[in-house]
């Protein structure tokens, strides 16, 4: 009997399972979308119950669209969104807001309740913040925490376990209450170079009772990713999972880190060697996270990190990234005038709207190449949810120049290839943030939906000067948990070794030159001047 392996992915929208063989194909998967709920005063939230059951039905669906056996299945790993679980000491859900419902116990990653603890805690100058990029997000977990302690201090004094969401599940899963090093080092502060929380941090920020019984409340025990959790699947969860009890559960994964392990390969589809310090895995969905492996301890400015082991065990992590993306996208477009009439055509035709924009942009252009001159006179900074690196500036602003009294379908195709512009040269200002600390980038790694865009591949490989590499899978992030479990199991000694066998890269796109890349860095340029007119309006509108 063949043997196989699941990915378990929670993204912002949805629960995702895939049944992977040993080869790292993909075989059947299984998708559930999740209930969010937004409120005034940035709040974003979910809940845990709802969540555990999209994965139950996503992973049953998964299994049965592959025709396998549950038996077959020897590993599960799971990753997630960094959003914050709150459950009593009896595993319920607490809630976190001022709906005062209980089911609703997850702060999102993307609520930005904590900016005013966040700058509280930075301008305390505190060691750990030097391994998060110099100034901490209130995305990550600290500022959240202390947003609950002030504002719901019954919630907070009555919380048995403050957990990452993919440090949850895999709770869920085996009863085992041991944290990843990728979830607590990359958003909760563990120093995972040296194996230890700092104490004298969470006093200082005023969260001293996190330290108490040796941080059981926010994890005793960090493992490695990867490692075998408890005994395995619980009866309870296998039997809402429909697999077998005792199936091994490897330490789990942020959704983009796991996106990272899934794009993992050290080779080219020609065979050229790609060292993995010279790749960035840039993992494109709602937000968007560009992930570094380097050798040694590098800091730079504004990106998350550097981490140790966060991501593949013995490399330091870089992780920048967008905190707006496929959302940005998506927010511009719904500006535009003709917006709804074209949503109706790409419906017509069978197509989601951004297939049939940058359809219709590659037809009026000619080519992939030429197309990035449709939106020459537009210029697009898209940080409607700040600029998370390498500025780490959460109060930053969306900013469109070049717009006239223009209603056609023309002006909406130009507006959508500028934002796919702009969305590149936020990657671009964090590649060159870290290639002059020294990191030999050469290669971005894309994936989530929008890596399947050709016209984003190439605006992206001209707008930065790399090279752009597609990996052979469609959902890498799927796939890095299926080597999870690969790896959990025993079938895989470590993560480097199960991406070696489970994946590979498909295609691998250069820059172009010439008059491309004189377009992007007059536009590049552009970008940076209105990035810098939103910060000096915004300080004089302080003023």
């Amino acid at each position: 009997m063949s043997n196989h392996f699941i990915g378990i992915d929670v993204g912002t929208g949805s629960a995702r399972a895939g049944v992977f063989n040993e080869e790292g194909r993909l075989l059947g998967a299984g998708k559930k979308d999740l209930t969010l709920w937004r409120e005034e005063g940035d709040i974003v939230e979910q809940s845990s119950n709802d969540i555990w059951n999209a994965i139950c039905f996503s992973t049953k669906t998964a299994i049965a669209a592959a025709g396998i056996a549950p038996d077959s299945v020897k590993g599960i790993g799971f990753d997630a969104t960094c959003s914050l679980v709150v459950l009593d000491s009896n595993g319920k859900p607490l809630a976190v807001g001022p709906s005062e419902d209980p089911e609703r116990n997850i702060i999102v990653w993307m609520d930005h309740r904590a900016i005013d603890q966040a700058d509280r805690i930075n301008a305390g100058g505190h060691d750990v913040l030097r391994y998060v990029g110099g100034r901490i997000s209130p995305e990550m977990e600290t500022p959240k925490l202390l947003w609950l302690k002030e504002n719901r201090p019954a919630t907070f004094a009555a919380a048995g376990h403050f957990f990452d969401l993919a440090d949850f599940l895999s709770w869920r899963a085996t009863g085992a209450t041991d944290r990843s090093v990728c979830t607590v080092t990359c958003k909760w502060t563990y120093l995972a170079h040296e194996k230890r929380w700092d104490a004298g941090y969470f006093k200082a920020v005023g969260l001293e009772e996190l330290a108490e019984n040796d941080f059981a409340r926010i994890g005793s025990s960090v493992v490695d990713i990867a490692t075998p959790l408890g005994d395995g699947l619980t009866e309870q969860a296998a039997a809402e999972l429909g697999l077998v009890a005792g199936t091994p559960v490897g330490a789990s994964l942020i959704d983009a880190h796991c996106g990272g392990v899934g794009t993992f390969a050290c080779e080219g589809p020609d065979g050229e060697n790609l060292p993995p310090e010279t790749q960035m895995a840039l993992i494109m969905g709602t937000s968007a996270c560009a992930m570094t492996l380097a050798k040694d301890a590098n800091f730079v400015d504004g990106v998350w990190g550097p981490y140790f082991g966060a991501m593949v065990p013995g490399f330091w992590l870089l992780e920048g990234g967008q905190s707006a993306y496929g959302a940005a996208l998506d927010h511009l477009v719904t500006l535009h005038p003709a917006y709804s009439a074209m949503r109706e055509k790409a419906a017509a035709a069978g197509l989601s709207l951004p297939v049939y924009l940058e359809k219709r942009a590659v037809e009026k252009a000619g080519s992939l190449e030429q197309a990035a001159f449709l939106g020459r006179d537009l210029q697009v900074v898209p940080e409607f949810l700040g600029n998370r690196a390498p500025y780490a500036d959460p109060q930053a602003t969306g900013v469109i120049s070049g717009l006239k009294l223009e209603t056609s379908e023309e002006s909406l195709v130009a507006l959508y290839v500028a934002g796919l512009c702009g969305l590149c040269y936020g990657t671009r200002q964090i590649i060159e943030a870290e290639r002059e600390k020294g990191l030999p980038l050469e290669t971005i790694v894309v994936s989530g939906g929008a890596a399947q865009s050709g016209l984003l591949r190439r605006i992206l490989a001209d707008a930065t000067g790399l090279k752009v590499a597609l990996p052979d899978t469609a959902e890498p992030v799927l796939l890095g948990g299926a080597i999870i479990g690969a790896v959990a199991s025993g079938h895989h000694e470590d993560l480097e070794q199960g991406a070696r066998q489970m994946s590979a890269i498909r295609e691998i796109i250069e820059p172009v030159g010439g008059p491309v890349a004189a377009l992007h860095e007059a536009k590049f340029a552009a970008f940076a001047l209105l990035q810098e007119a939103d910060r000096k309006i915004r300080a004089a509108m302080r003023a």
